[in-house]
């Protein structure tokens, strides 16, 4: 019988087992999971018959290479440029080549003749005249500004290593952008010509930089003792974390620190761990973060490889560029897009490697646009021209968005975010709608819902399928093709991509494929366009901030070989100048500037939203002017930088702690040129409200007065009431007291007497029990107040309970007028005068103040930049040194106190005393990020090093204060 029943149901055991062998198979498919690139996948141009096959099914992704190590590969290929493969069916955009003019739009400014630079022979402050525009001041908005850190990842149990893929979009060999050549052009010197020091001048400052290196060596042996290896030190609970894909984040960001403070050990001991790092697998991140990883690792390869000798230092530290090749070559990927933007967030695991991809739609300005200092000099020392022509692409693109006529909103200028795919994707639906016949625009103009699909599709089933009435949950005799068809979800589901206007109702998207598939990857190609939809924010902040600095930087790089990133630095300071700069308003009137956030909602500059902000990240600013200025001979760019620098400085002087927050809100002038205190516009910009308080205010009174009225009323009948009351006691106390009448048990009334008397009798209780009920009775009428005349009790008036107290109507609660509300917030926020508001109070050891300090120190040789830098550094060791390192804090506005007594004094002391004279200090975050060591502790011990440590003359520093050398 059991064999019987097994053939019975043999068809459908079988069909059970193809199924689940089935499903296994489509779980291993890599084109399972969906990311943004896979959306759009297109089919990669044949190299031989069998790719050619594979034109004919569904897409599949190309199978992923054998690993090639990189160091295989060195061997195997020296430095010979890989064969690109010739690829059909794909075009590639040409983008121009440093002599090539894009295609109706305005031509790059000449390079002009340099000229005679400005005279700065004797130490003394510029006061060149600077003219801004006067600046509208709306209400100020109180809208903080988040700061979005990178949070820890939790280690992956995989093991998959990078594998260097074959290339999409490879750039034929012939259209590779070079590197300029020749000799470098004469450019003004940056740096004071400093004179001879005196000897108390010495002194002085190399007690200051003694300080200073003794910081950087406790947090560099914090880091050494708790996080050896990783990414950085939690420096209170003295564990490690790894936001940056666990490659030692901070070891390779400090190597150049270590060599230009003499930290010689510590500089051999961290290069040998190096040796270890392989950049081919993380345990941390499946993304590499593409900005952080070329300015903190590949830029600290290079600047620590520079410091140490180039081309001269010891045979021991060529692997600081063997590793920068290393690691440049795992980045190098990110750039196989079909308009070479940069994907700035890499899967770099092989299953989605492999797949072909587009930029963001979203990209960040300061992300796009600062890599181009490190790929060149990779480039330069390498002698390989593709890291330079990664970088050359982007900087093209931008030129070409900033020469369109209506390309930003601020012409001049970028918005935070770009969008860098290169796809026009409404064009491509509109395109796409008037391409449909009339029965597939019914489809579209049909469809009510996001996700609907097109009427008369059902996943899986072709028309004849349902024709035949096949039912379509039955999986029998389905076939792997069928099976590993999946339907991506619509384009808005995807992280930063928002779907494009679409003819239909609720922007339905184009219709897909049988397949489910975006019918097509092609679409009509665009160049950068502004991100997102709606409003374009621009500041000098932020998401935007680096992207501006590199371009004077990359035209000292080059050796001004390059006059592109000059024209586009002239315009940039112009637009910031016309649109961003402002003088705030302040106690002493300080002739400081800073620069605002500016937001257009219509892609004109004809309505403009202000936020008057002074944020940490924007304090780079002032360098940049000073650079730009020194260097393209502009005394007002020198002076305007001046402004910027000194406003950063002021910002810390003025708070409790004497540190900058990282972000707030300050009180602008009208004209820049005209700005004096006024503490009632500072009251009115703290509180906006104050017509609303005062309305308010009003109320109050009118409402207090009437609760006054009605109190009067209330007490007045509550003192008559009582006065009637103690009439009828009076009256009651007066009337003749009656005896006891005989028989009568004390305290109990006559009548009631009576009755219990019968009762007793004719019930025949004993005595006992009638003496027992007799207080049952007398208790009862005491609790009826049937006894307050029997004589005895005369007393029991006095234990009457009193007239209900008088319940009076709750007192209006005053509110705060507007000079009390104000006054309040100060004091509670600790806001100090100038400031409007205090939005993000942290200080997590940014460097970007004393990297304007110290630029304008070096190009002024002023020592009051040098005694500026100083209370800096004081005020951040203060807040911020903990038992091994130092930490981020929470608060900048908490101001500390030095108060201290003896333990035998305070013994017997209130505990309200006690607790007044308890230190406040900010509150540790427990986090080192790893620029503390890179880039801040390095400016201060610049500020106080010899002039010529690192001089501004033969380096220029990337974003991260790593310093590359100048060609000669």
């Amino acid at each position: 019988m059991l064999p019987l029943r097994i053939r019975r149901y043999r068809p459908f055991l079988i069909g059970a087992f193809i199924i689940l062998v089935l499903l296994y198979h489509v779980s291993q498919n890599s084109d399972w999971e969906l990311s943004q690139s896979a959306l759009y996948s297109p089919k990669k141009a044949p190299a031989d018959s069998a790719a050619q096959d594979r034109l004919n099914v569904e897409y599949q992704p190309p199978q992923p290479p054998k690993p090639t190590s990189i160091a295989h590969e060195k061997q195997t290929t020296a430095s010979a440029q890989p064969t690109p493969k010739k690829e059909t069916g794909i075009r590639i955009p040409q983008l121009k080549t440093s002599n090539e003019v894009p295609g109706g739009f305005g031509l790059p400014t000449p390079a002009p003749t340099v000229g005679k630079a400005h005279d700065y022979s004797a130490a003394e402050e510029s006061h060149v005249a600077v003219k801004l525009p006067d600046r509208p001041v709306p209400g100020t908005s109180d809208g903080g500004k988040p700061i979005a850190d990178i949070e820890n990842v939790e280690p992956t149990s995989t093991k998959e290593h990078w594998q260097k893929p074959s290339e999409w979009f490879p750039v034929p060999k012939e259209s590779i952008i070079k590197l300029p050549t020749g000799k470098p052009k004469p450019i003004p010197t940056v740096q004071f010509n400093f004179g001879e020091e005196s000897p108390e001048a010495k002194e002085k400052r190399v007690a200051r930089l003694n300080k200073v290196r003794a910081e950087a060596q406790r947090a560099w042996s914090g880091y050494k003792k708790y996080a050896w290896g990783h990414d950085e030190l939690t420096p209170v609970t003295r564990i490690s974390k790894d936001p940056f894909c666990g490659w030692a984040a901070t070891l390779v960001d400090a190597l150049d620190t270590l060599w230009i403070m003499g930290l010689k050990e510590e500089f051999d001991e961290a290069v040998e761990y190096v040796k270890e790092l392989d950049f081919t697998y993380s345990a941390h991140r499946s993304e590499i973060p593409v900005f952080e990883t070329t300015i903190r690792y590949l830029g600290g390869f290079l600047g620590a490889y520079d410091v140490s000798g180039g081309e001269k230092t010891e045979a021991a530290y060529k692997i600081l560029l063997d590793k920068a090749v290393e690691l440049a070559e795992v980045l190098m990927s990110v750039f196989d897009t079909p308009n070479r933007m940069p994907i700035l967030y890499y899967n770099w695991r092989p299953s989605f490697n492999e797949n072909p991809k587009r930029a963001s739609t979203r990209s960040g300005m300061a992300e796009l646009g600062t890599l181009s200092m490190e790929f060149t000099r990779l480039a330069q020392l390498t002698g390989e021209n593709k890291y330079y022509d990664a970088v050359a692409r982007i900087t093209n693109a931008l030129e070409d968005l900033q020469n369109r006529e209506d390309g930003t909103a601020l012409p001049g200028i970028f918005p935070e975010n770009i969008d860098a795919s290169g796809c026009n994707r409404t064009a491509q639906a509109a395109t796409n709608y008037d391409n449909l016949s009339d029965a597939g625009k019914q489809q579209v103009d049909d469809a009510t819902d996001l996700n609907e699909e097109p009427q008369g599709y059902t996943a899986g089933m072709t028309a004849q399928d349902i024709q035949n009435g096949k039912d379509p949950l039955d999986l029998n005799g389905v076939t792997k093709r069928e099976l590993n068809r999946r339907t991506p979800p619509p384009r808005s589901s995807v992280p930063g991509h928002q779907p494009p206007p679409w003819k239909g109702a609720k922007n339905q998207g184009p219709p897909r494929d049988a397949q489910g598939m975006p019918a097509n990857w092609d679409c009509v190609p665009q160049g950068l366009v502004a991100g997102g939809w709606g409003a374009e924010s621009y500041s000098m902040g932020g998401s935007q901030d680096s992207a501006y600095e590199y371009f004077p930087k990359q035209y000292l790089l080059l050796g001004g070989l390059e006059d592109k990133y000059r024209t586009m630095h002239e315009k940039v300071s112009a637009a910031v100048k016309k649109y961003l700069l402002f003088r705030p308003m302040a106690p002493g009137n300080p002739d400081i500037l800073f620069s605002a956030k500016v937001t257009s909602y219509d892609h004109t500059d004809q309505k403009l939203n202000y936020e008057w902000e002074a944020t940490h990240l924007t304090c780079f600013l002032g360098g940049m002017y000073g650079l730009g200025g020194k260097i393209f001979g502009s005394p007002e760019d020198v002076e305007i930088g001046r402004k910027l620098a000194a406003g950063c400085a002021w910002a810390y002087e003025v708070m409790p702690t004497g540190i900058m927050p990282e972000y707030s809100m300050v009180l602008p002038c009208a004209k820049a040129d005209d700005c004096q205190w006024n503490q009632t516009a500072w009251y009115n910009a703290i509180d906006t409200e104050a017509e609303w308080r005062d309305e308010q205010l009003k109320k109050w009174e009118v409402n207090h007065a009437e609760w006054v009225q009605e109190v009067k009323m209330l007490k007045k009948e509550y003192a008559e009431a009582e006065e009637a009351a103690a009439r009828a006691r009076s009256e009651q106390e007066a009337k003749p007291k009656n005896t006891h009448q005989s028989g009568l048990n004390p305290g109990v009334h006559q009548g009631m007497q009576q009755d219990v008397d019968y009762h007793l009798t004719k019930r025949r209780f004993s005595e006992d029990d009638k003496i027992e009920v007799a207080k049952k009775v007398n208790k009862l009428e005491d609790e009826l107040d049937l006894n307050n005349n029997i004589a005895g009790h005369g007393q029991q008036d006095q234990q009457q309970k009193p007239m209900s107290e008088l319940l009076l109507p709750p007192e209006p609660e005053k509110p705060l007028s507007h000079e009390e509300y104000v006054e309040d917030r100060i004091k509670r926020e600790n806001i100090p005068p100038g400031f409007v508001s205090l939005n993000d109070k942290r200080y997590i050891l940014r460097p970007e103040a004393i990297e304007s300090v110290f630029y304008y120190y070096r190009i002024t040789g002023s020592p009051r930049w040098q005694d500026k830098g100083w209370r800096m550094f004081e005020s951040v060791i203060a807040a911020t040194r903990t038992d091994i390192a130092h930490s981020a804090i929470d608060n900048v506005a908490i101001a500390s106190t030095s108060t201290s007594t003896s333990t035998s004094s305070t013994k017997d002391k209130d505990k309200d005393e006690d607790d007044d004279r308890k230190q406040t200090k900010p509150s540790f975050t427990d986090s080192m990020e790893s620029f503390w060591l890179a880039e801040t502790l390095k400016y201060f011990y610049l500020l106080f090093a010899e002039p010529d440590v690192v001089s501004l003359d033969e380096y220029v520093f990337n974003t991260e204060a790593h310093p590359f050398k100048r060609p000669t």
